[in-house]
C-alpha cells in the first residue's frame, strides 16, 4: 500500500500503550473511535504495548482461568489485537505498528504475532527482513502523484522478551542501527543527494531523554520522584508534563550518533512512560514523549493520542496532543466512564459504588417510611 500526500499534507495519529486484553476497556475504544472520526488521519501508528501480552491468561472475576496453553493464548491474542485494529480497518485507514516491552511476554514470538497484524488489508510495514526484527522497517510517503518519496517514517523495535532466559531486553539492536544508516543513505541517493525528512518512532525512550530534565528538590513545582529519593523536573524550555520518572532503554547503541550523521530525522517519538507527555530538543533533534491511551493500566489525565501534520513542500511537521476530554468532551457521563474504566481511579470508583449503595439504601428507607 503506497502512502501519499493529499493537497500537500499528510496526517499521522499516534496511539501508544493501548495495552489491553481481549476484554477491552470500552472507554478507551470510544475515545479512539471518536479520534479516528474527528482527526481523519492518513496513517495510524501503534507505538508498542499494543496489548498486555503477559496477562492474556487473566480471567474475568466470575470465570475460571481459561488460557492454559499456547493455542488458547494465541486465540486470546487474536481477539485482543482485533479489538484494537478492527476499528481502524473498518474505516480503511492505513496503520503501522511496533512492539513494546509487554507485547511478546507470552508463548508467541513476535513473528507469530505479526501474522495477526498482517492479516488486515490496511496494514503497512511489518516487512523488516535485513533489519533484525519484523517490526523494524521504514514507510515512505510519496508525493500526490506517487512519483517521488517526499517523507519517511522509521519504525524501530526497542524491546523484546527472551523466552528462554525469561528476561526483557530494552535497547535498539546494533544491527537495527546499521540497517537504518544503510537505508537512510539509499533514500538520500534516490532523493538527489538530500536526506529525506523523517520521523522516527520507537516504544522506549532513548537515554538522551534525560537531557530534557534537571534535578530538583521534592517540594519544587513539577518534581517527580525517582530512584534513591532523587527528584527531577522538566527543564524550563521543555513543553509538556512529567508525571513519572523517565524509563529509558538500558544502554546506548549508537542511535543518536547515527541520527545526527544521517541528518534526516526531524523528531524521535516515544511511548512507554504512561504519564509523560512532552516535547523538547536534544542536539538539534526533537524528542517527543507521548502518554498512554490505555485505561486498563496506570495513567493520568493525559490519556489520549498524538497528531502529526506534515507539510510536503518543506518536510516540516507540527504536533499536538489530544486528551480523553479533548476528544469526547466534558460531561457527567464521560467523567463517570473515565472513573469507572481507569485503573488508577480505584478510590473514586469505590466512592461511587459506596455512594450509590448508600443513596439507594436511603431512598429505600425513605420509601419504606412513607408507605407505612
Amino acid at each position: 500500500m503506497q502512502l501519499r500526500f493529499k493537497n500537500g499534507k499528510f496526517r499521522i495519529l499516534q496511539v501508544s500503550d493501548a495495552q489491553d486484553l481481549q476484554h477491552v476497556r470500552h472507554t478507551m475504544m470510544r475515545m479512539l473511535n471518536k479520534a479516528y472520526d474527528d482527526v481523519k488521519p492518513d496513517l495510524v501508528v501503534l507505538t508498542g504495548d499494543n496489548i498486555l501480552g503477559n496477562h492474556l491468561y487473566d480471567c474475568e472475576l466470575w470465570t475460571p482461568l481459561f488460557v492454559k496453553d499456547k493455542e488458547s493464548e494465541k486465540k486470546a491474542m487474536g481477539v485482543a489485537i482485533d479489538k484494537l485494529v478492527s476499528p481502524i480497518e473498518q474505516r480503511k485507514i492505513p496503520f503501522a505498528m511496533i512492539y513494546g516491552n509487554h507485547d511478546d511476554r507470552n508463548r508467541l514470538t513476535k513473528d507469530e504475532q505479526a501474522e495477526f497484524y498482517r492479516a488486515y488489508s490496511c496494514n503497512v510495514g511489518l516487512d523488516g527482513t535485513d533489519s533484525g526484527d519484523c517490526d523494524t522497517y521504514n514507510i515512505p510517503v510519496y508525493s500526490e502523484n506517487g512519483e517521488e518519496i517526499k517523507f519517511n517514517i522509521w519504525m524501530l523495535d526497542s524491546a523484546w522478551h527472551d523466552k528462554q532466559k525469561d528476561k526483557c531486553f530494552e535497547y535498539i539492536k546494533p544491527e537495527a542501527i546499521e540497517w537504518y544508516k544503510k537505508t537512510s543513505a539509499e533514500l538520500k541517493k534516490q532523493n538527489g543527494g538530500n536526506p529525506v525528512p523523517s520521523l522516527m518512532f520507537q516504544h522506549i525512550p532513548m537515554l538522551e531523554t534525560f537531557e530534557l530534565v534537571e534535578e530538583c528538590n521534592a517540594e519544587d513545582e513539577g518534581a517527580v520522584k525517582g530512584p534513591d529519593n532523587k527528584f527531577i523536573r522538566l527543564k524550563p524550555d521543555v513543553e509538556g508534563f512529567l508525571g513519572e520518572y523517565i524509563s529509558a532503554v538500558e544502554k546506548k547503541t549508537g542511535q543518536m550518533e547515527a541520527v545526527k550523521e544521517c541528518g534526516d530525522v526531524k523528531a524521535v517519538v516515544f511511548g512507554h512512560d504512561h504519564q509523560n507527555c512532552f516535547t523538547g530538543v536534544v542536539d538539534g533533534i526533537d524528542f517527543i514523549q507521548t502518554s498512554c491511551a490505555s485505561f486498563r493500566c496506570y495513567g493520568n489525565r493525559k490519556r489520549g493520542v498524538r497528531v502529526f501534520d506534515i507539510d510536503e513542500a518543506t518536510g516540516d511537521y507540527e504536533t499536538f496532543f489530544l486528551t480523553y476530554e479533548d476528544i469526547v468532551g466534558k460531561s457527567l457521563w464521560n467523567e463517570f466512564c473515565y472513573i469507572w474504566d481507569a485503573d488508577d481511579m480505584w478510590k473514586k470508583k469505590v466512592a461511587l459504588i459506596v455512594g450509590s449503595v448508600l443513596g439507594a439504601t436511603a431512598i429505600g428507607v425513605g420509601l419504606g417510611l412513607l408507605l407505612k
